[in-house]
């Protein structure tokens, strides 16, 4: 009644009738203060990825004491512990199956011993290359021996087949036995094929080794350039002058040889043959290309020390809020390896490949955010796994081993967020997505960075394939859309160009080399913006409604319809 006050009593307030708000200002009140609960628990979370947390667990996992971190040492197995035991302080559930945080996977390791020259013969001429110089050797499969004797060398262009695009480079020809020699990277003068100047997994070494053991080769080579690479000569030589690993069991035909050899000395090798290298290139531009005998023999003896090794993938998981899709997933994942330990020394005295910036960074990244998830209450909707995966630097096997022995039905795997490297270089007004275009994530990290006042941009270096050459690749293949940046350029307060030249020198100087090294002088703004850019990432992901897609056509799209299909089946 007007001018009369009756009072309300509920739960401790006093209202009287005029202090009562209406029912659509009540709505408003719930619906804020319900949204208002969600920026706040988000906002703690990114309070708990700080400089003080990353920076920590890098300089552990980068200290000399952890050896490299190696697959099969003793540092692996201290990291892997280290992982685990974080995983378990923060309350997280082990997910690997059985209560353990642990999933193992054996692998076997191949060191070559390689002669001191590798001879290239035509009839009385003779071309010889200095091993790691100019050429580097690896046996092709796990065996204390491997020997060709006057094996043919032929050009096989980039050593392609891809039916989707009508291209072969091998056509009917019969190369059973012969050493094929072929390009990095895939061509790019057409911008109707394979994507132009961005690199898919046909330019990718181990895509290359993969069909020329199909083929029946004996052995392949790969000229390396800077560009075709993305990585200068250097690379090769560390990357390929330790054990190299492969999972234990793997069957198929194998090449005895895995060569790649420097621009200048395969073209001295191919001018002994009447060859001039830059019109051999030419010519494989060209879906009309054949491959080319070069009228050129190789023999070369190689010696191997086989042994067989564990590592394991420490694999964590934070269970969903939500009845109905809390069987659903997000994951976190980064790869926990890096080289080991070298045989040589650099001119340092140095032997120790520590992987500072990758991956200690990235599984800095991992552990601060399985902390910022852990004090969400409640928790996102969705399960999130956090995945430290092992022996990356190998092949991506880790990561393989996990698609191959997936822990939770690939259908269920609503997304991948990978992180491999961060930024230390500071803040970025961009955001590199790595795959930009291929799923509709990329609405939402746009929509994360707009929230930062930063821009996405598609990646810097399509020509370097980065997509391929990381974890989320394995999961791609079965069906799994992701998530992947590369540190921005754009620095905030520096000059237009010079986050560019960082990253440059990076990989040029410090890339797979002793000297990626923790630095108390790294500016790690830059990663605490992107691992909390990556938080809210995937708490958007594990909260809305429907699973994430790749975009209509893309390679992977058959692969994520099966695995929906098998995961609904099978309920």
């Amino acid at each position: 009644m007007a001018g009369t006050k009756k009072s309300m009593e509920t739960k401790g307030h006093h209202w009287t009738r005029s202090s009562v708000p209406e029912i659509p200002v009540l709505i408003f009140l719930i619906l804020f203060g319900i949204r208002g609960l969600e920026i706040a628990q988000a906002d703690d979370g990114a309070a708990v990825i700080n400089e003080a947390n990353v920076r920590g667990h890098v300089r552990f996992l980068a200290d000399d004491l952890l050896e490299g971190r190696g697959p099969g040492s003793r540092g692996d197995e201290l990291t892997q512990l280290y992982i685990a035991s974080q995983f378990e302080t923060l309350g997280l559930q082990p997910a690997a199956g059985e209560g353990k945080w642990l999933q193992p996977f054996p692998l076997v390791g191949v060191r070559t011993i390689a002669p001191p020259n590798v001879v290239f013969k035509q009839n009385d001429n003779a071309v010889s290359l200095k091993s790691v110089e100019d050429f580097m050797s690896t046996i092709g499969k796990p065996a204390e021996t491997a020997q060709l004797q006057d094996a043919e060398l032929v050009f096989v262009g980039y050593g392609i087949e891809a039916p989707e695009y009508s291209w072969d480079d091998y056509k009917d020809v019969d190369l059973t036995g012969k050493v094929l020699l072929m390009m990095n990277n895939d061509p790019a003068s057409d911008p109707d094929l394979f994507e132009g100047r961005r690199r898919l997994y046909y330019g990718r070494w181990d895509y290359k080794y993969e069909i020329a053991a199909r083929k029946g080769a004996a052995g392949a080579i790969i000229i390396h350039t800077t560009p075709s690479a993305g990585y200068p000569w250097q690379v090769i030589q560390t990357s390929w002058s330790g054990e190299e690993f492969e999972l234990l069991g793997n069957e198929g035909k194998r090449l005895e040889l895995k060569g790649w050899g420097s621009e200048q000395g395969l073209r001295d090798v191919v001018a002994m043959g009447g060859f001039n290298l830059d019109k051999l290139r030419a010519q494989a531009e060209s879906k009309e290309f054949r491959p080319i005998p070069l009228g050129i023999s190789l023999s070369i003896q190689l010696e191997g020390v086989v042994r067989e090794q564990n590592t394991a993938n420490v694999l964590g998981l934070l269970p969903g809020s939500d009845p109905d899709l809390r069987d659903e997933v997000v994951i976190y994942m980064a790869h926990h390896d890096h080289l080991g330990m070298g045989v040589e020394r650099d001119l340092r005295g140095d032997n120790i490949y520590n992987g500072a910036v990758d991956n200690a960074t990235g599984v800095a990244a991992l552990l601060t955010m399985a902390k910022a998830y852990s004090q969400m209450d409640p928790p996102p909707k969705r399960s999130i796994l956090f995945a430290a995966v092992g022996a990356e630097e190998q092949g991506l096997l880790g990561s393989e081993f996990f698609a191959e022995n997936p822990t939770l039905k690939p259908g269920k795997m609503a997304a991948v967020i990978n992180m491999d490297g961060t930024n230390i270089i500071g803040r970025t007004h961009d955001v590199n997505v790595i795959g930009y275009g291929k799923s509709n994530l990329d609405a939402i990290v746009e929509a994360v960075a707009k929230s930062q006042k930063r821009i996405v941009t598609p990646d810097h270096f399509p020509d370097r394939g980065y997509y391929y050459r990381s974890d989320q690749f394995s999961l791609a293949k079965i069906g799994v859309p992701g998530v992947y940046l590369h540190s921005g350029i754009e620095v905030v307060g520096k000059p237009a160009g010079w986050g560019k030249q960082q990253l440059d020198e990076w990989v040029e100087k410090i890339y797979h080399q002793p000297s990626d090294e923790y630095s108390q002088d790294w500016n790690l703004s830059g990663a605490i913006q992107d691992t909390r850019l990556l938080y809210e990432v995937g708490r958007r992901i594990a909260n809305q409604a429907d699973l994430p897609a790749w975009t209509q056509g893309d390679e992977f799209e058959a692969a994520r319809k099966r695995a929906i299909d098998s995961a609904t089946d099978a309920n």
